[in-house]
């Protein structure tokens, strides 16, 4: 059995790769590198993904890219800050919420968030390779950060809409709340 080929989305090399490059994204590495490593190197873990189609590969961390979320406390949620925005021209904006202000420390792991060839053709996204990276989670534990709920429910809203087309489990919405009421990204 060959090992799959991994490539990244054009959705992901714009999240990930940005442009204009901020200090919360992946840094220290191409685009080009980073799907490099993920072919040349086994994960340490492999995770189930929230659907059927999707998996998530954890990787030691071999860049200086920092955890994407940091811990809300009295201390410095006055550093908080939200506005509507969306993730492609497509989308409908959504309300975020961010810190400014405040830097995460080095993440140690990186997971990357695949989905399988089929699924992206259905989202209309042609791959050449057997799972396209769609995200990349910089974390300081080898685990998933629950899917943000704005998240989730765009995906249940179907493809028209950004999303994956499943359903909204409300179990995983739950823990996903809990863990985004004590938690939010930052900004660099």
């Amino acid at each position: 059995m060959s090992t799959p080929r991994i490539v990244l989305t054009d959705f992901a090399r714009g999240r990930l790769f940005p442009k204009a490059s901020r200090r919360n994204t992946i840094q220290g590495e191409t685009p080009e590198g980073f799907a490099r490593h993920l072919n040349e190197h086994a994960p340490l873990q492999v995770l189930p993904g929230y659907a059927d189609f999707c998996v998530l590969h954890v990787h030691r961390n071999w860049t200086p890219t920092r955890c994407l979320t940091i811990p809300v406390t009295d201390d410095n949620r006055h550093l908080l800050r939200s506005g509507y925005e969306t993730r492609t021209p497509k989308e409908l904006p959504v309300l975020n919420r961010w810190f400014e202000g405040l830097e995460a420390p080095v993440a140690e792991y990186l997971i990357a968030i695949l989905y399988t060839r089929e699924q992206l053709r259905r989202e209309n996204d042609k791959i050449k390779g057997d799972w396209g990276v769609v995200g990349c989670l910089a974390t300081a534990e080898p685990e998933e950060i629950p899917m943000a709920p704005i998240t989730m429910m765009r995906n249940a809203l179907g493809v028209d809409e950004g999303g994956s087309g499943v359903r909204l489990d409300r179990a995983a919405y739950q823990r996903s709340v809990e863990y985004w009421d004590r938690h939010a990204n930052w900004r660099g």
